[in-house]
């Protein structure tokens, strides 16, 4: 069953889960800036609502797909935050045995099928579910989570397009936060909304306000229920807003200062909703400051863990490559067994 945002513990749960998110990604960018995180992190923070609104309206048997800034939708679907940041620290203890890092985290037991690094390849992957989903004749759906730029790629019209024809349970949500790395909107679309690009498909387009948890929710349940019946695929535009920049270290020549601040000062999604709750009587400062500090002892916990992890044994590298046993590749693991080479030929 999914969840609800229908009672004053739904929502304040929502709340936290948002806020984690945002501490989440606040201990990713400091712990990459004091190099203990390897590799390449993409955040999310100002987009929590559109994770958070949409998860909310899955079940713990659908599934999703993510971009390469997919640290909020794993959150939201269920994942654990240690064994999410072990992941991002390469430890064995990650999701994915420290070999996916930030860009490639999956977990089937929690519904995410992957984060796709290559923009738009969440969309095939999404639809491909809802034909696994269709020819089994399954009550769940796939929920695609891509950018705003991802809908210029043309593997993406591809999928959508299958899916309506097909009438697959998917529900696809674009988060357009109005920045395709460095270029604007405008530069890169000839239209005012992504949405509109749902008539050429055939299949209903929606706007949503990506700040707003509560819109989100509603406009996702709305989908899924429209996928389960048999109606096909929604295309839902969220429109949000990034609050660092592409990946970190980016500069940001594409747009000012003054704007971000803009954005976080009035129209944050955390500070939105809760004042929302705040005004129905239903969070207290006291609350909301207790609230924080559990997920700031949460994250605490959880960069402990991940510090302290053991590091994967360099041969298991070679494992979850092929299904069946490759001779080739067990000659390479049991070389770096014995002999702690680089399992290669030496070269």
């Amino acid at each position: 069953m999914a969840q609800t945002l229908d009672t004053p513990a739904a929502r304040r749960d929502a709340l936290r889960r948002m806020l984690l998110v945002r501490e989440f990604e606040n201990r990713v960018r400091d712990r990459f800036a004091d190099n203990e995180i390897p590799g390449f992190v993409h955040l999310s923070q100002g987009q929590e609502a559109v994770a958070v609104g949409a998860c909310t309206a899955l079940t713990d048997d659908d599934y999703i797909t993510s971009t390469h800034r997919a640290h909020g939708h794993s959150l939201a679907k269920g994942l654990e935050p240690d064994r999410l940041l072990a992941e991002l620290y390469g430890k064995e203890a990650g999701y994915c045995g420290g070999r996916g890092g930030s860009m490639h985290v999956a977990d089937l037991d929690n519904g995410m099928l992957g984060a796709q690094p290559i923009v738009g390849a969440s969309v095939p992957l999404g639809t491909g579910a809802g034909i696994t989903a269709q020819l089994t004749d399954a009550d769940w759906v796939a929920t695609v989570f891509c950018g705003d730029g991802s809908v210029a790629a043309g593997q993406v019209h591809e999928a959508i397009n299958l899916a309506a024809t097909w009438h697959l349970p998917v529900v696809f949500v674009v988060e357009n936060n109005q920045y395709s790395e460095g270029m604007t909107f405008d530069e890169q679309h000839n239209v005012e909304d992504l949405a509109e690009m749902a008539a050429g498909y055939g299949i209903p387009g929606e706007i949503v306000d990506g700040q707003d948890v509560t819109a989100v929710y509603e406009t996702v349940a709305a989908a899924r229920e429209r996928a389960l019946a048999g109606d096909g695929p929604t295309f839902v535009e969220a429109k949000t807003y990034r609050y660092r920049g592409h990946f970190e270290g980016d500069e940001e020549p594409y747009r000012t200062r003054e704007e971000v601040e803009e954005w976080e000062a009035e129209r944050d999604p955390i500070d939105l909703y809760r004042e929302e709750l705040a005004a129905a009587g239903e969070l207290t400062d006291d609350q909301f400051e207790a609230m924080r500090a559990d997920v700031a002892e949460t994250m605490d916990e959880a960069v402990e863990f991940a510090r302290n992890a053991d590091e994967p044994a360099p041969e298991d590298a070679y494992d979850d490559v092929f299904v069946e046993p490759a001779p080739e590749v067990e000659a390479f693991r049991e070389r770096m067994r014995t002999d702690g080479g680089d399992g290669g030929d030496g070269r």
